[in-house]
């Protein structure tokens, strides 16, 4: 046939568009992109109208983003004509599709308005089967309540562990729970049932996306917290939205533009206006981007919004992943007095968060970055020797597995921040150790083959 010519089934399973799998805008049902792939395959846009039943102008107007398709049977049409499967876009079974000339809808994407009397051609008997296939069709689902608990506990699990874990331990961990959820989520599942699996989802991804980050691996944890973000946004669940958001501000910090950090961050506070440990977390990353980028008095603005957040809904002590205790507030705040230049405040803060975690700390990388940032404090105190030397501990303390780029960056960050030419053994000895740290980790070998999801 000249469609199986042109459109190659294949394709919506392997295809690929802006680097993300073709299936992501297919669940989305994002007829845009899908438009585009198949334009950027050889299909001119004539040829998709005529393979989905719609104007030459209307295919155009989709393409370029002008007109949304929503409509049920439109869609519908557009994976008959296309050969997408319809699980796929989530339409049902292939064998659904089957339906008679009255039942489809207009060529130009709308529905057909049947006249005032249309309605007494259709039998009664016709109306109750047709209530009774959507009941059961709504309330179908392949996940058992049994099964969708054990997800969630499994996740938690993840979540006692990450902190404490290696990046790389993690993501093999985090892999097969990521692929349980994602073929669930690619079954038909009633909303209140697929809002906690997009939840999980949410909460899986994000860990990936730090575990990447830690890592160095900055593309793959970008593409991550874009997954992680999307998911949460499905779940409806405000404060998880909030949350992905918040910890998504953490990479332009470490690895790009802080400006970025503070986008992120606001738009994490402008979700809701009520108060949560995860909107304290959004202040405080605001409020140390801020001071990176040397806005000083909004800066010390939204140090204040972060406290006065984290009086009224304050994190427990603990260290699961994602939770933001009093310790880890005095850390971001080390953070924000370090970049604002307040030495003072910056060593009172790291002083009370060190003492928080412990001598024997759950959560090591916090206590690193910490130690980092007075490194920082010391170099810019021009005490060059006690900074260098600060930062290597720092480093050395860490479980080898742990010595990863975010921490092996800020090292770095501390060398950039001592004055130039300084001739200083510990500056070189600084500068040889996380050289070799780097070497150390590529014989560790690379990322665990997630791939996007």
């Amino acid at each position: 046939m000249i469609v199986a010519a042109q459109v190659d089934p294949e394709w919506w399973g392997s295809g690929v568009w802006n680097g993300r799998p073709i299936g992501e805008f297919l669940r989305r049902r994002d007829v845009t992109a899908v438009f585009r792939f198949l334009h950027s395959r050889g299909v001119s846009y004539g040829r998709i109208a005529a393979l989905v039943g719609v104007s030459p102008n209307r295919a155009a107007e989709v393409a370029k983003g002008v007109r949304q398709v929503t409509a049920y049977e439109v869609l519908e049409r557009i994976a008959v004509g296309l050969n997408i499967p319809r699980p796929a876009m989530g339409l049902g079974r292939d064998e659904d599709a089957h339906m008679g000339d009255h039942e489809r809808t207009s060529a130009e994407g709308g529905v057909d308005r049947p006249s005032a009397d249309a309605g007494s051609s259709v039998e009664a008997g016709d109306l109750a089967r047709l209530r009774l296939g959507l009941d059961e069709a709504l309330a179908s689902a392949s996940v058992a309540p049994g099964q969708l608990e054990l997800i969630e506990e499994s996740a938690g699990e993840q979540m006692r562990v990450y902190p404490s874990a290696s990046p790389r331990v993690m993501l093999s961990l985090l892999a097969g729970d990521c692929r349980e959820v994602q073929v669930l989520s690619r079954r038909r599942q009633p909303a209140a049932v697929q809002a906690r699996l997009s939840g999980v989802a949410a909460l899986l991804a994000t860990m990936c996306a730090d575990a990447l980050m830690r890592l160095g691996e900055v593309t793959e944890a970008r593409r991550w917290y874009g997954t992680a973000i999307h998911a949460a946004d499905d779940s409806g669940q405000a404060q998880l939205r909030v949350l992905v958001r918040a910890q998504a501000a953490m990479l332009p910090y470490y690895f790009g533009d802080p400006y970025r950090t503070v986008a992120l961050t606001e738009a994490a506070l402008a979700i809701t206006s009520f108060a949560s440990s995860s909107g304290a977390l959004a202040a405080a990353g605001r409020a140390r981007a801020l001071a990176r980028i040397g806005a000083t008095d909004q800066a010390r603005s939204a140090i204040g919004q972060a406290r006065r957040l984290f009086d009224r809904a304050g994190d427990e002590d603990t260290d699961v992943a994602f939770r933001f205790p009093a310790k880890r507030l005095l850390f971001y705040l080390s953070g924000a007095y370090t970049w604002l230049g307040d030495m003072t405040g910056a060593y009172r803060f790291q002083d009370e968060a060190l003492r928080l975690y412990g001598a024997a700390p759950a959560v090591p990388i916090d206590v690193a970055l910490i130690a980092l940032d007075r490194s920082m404090c010391l170099a810019r105190d021009r005490r060059v020797t006690e900074a260098a030397a600060t930062a290597r501990e720092a480093v050395a303390d860490l479980p080898e597995a742990q010595r990863t780029e975010i921490i092996l960056t800020r090292a770095t960050d501390v060398v950039a921040a001592i004055p130039g030419g300084n001739p200083h053994g510990e500056v070189t000895a600084l500068t040889d150790y996380v050289r070799a740290c780097r070497e150390c980790a590529r014989r560790l070998g690379t990322t665990a083959a997630l791939g996007p999801w």
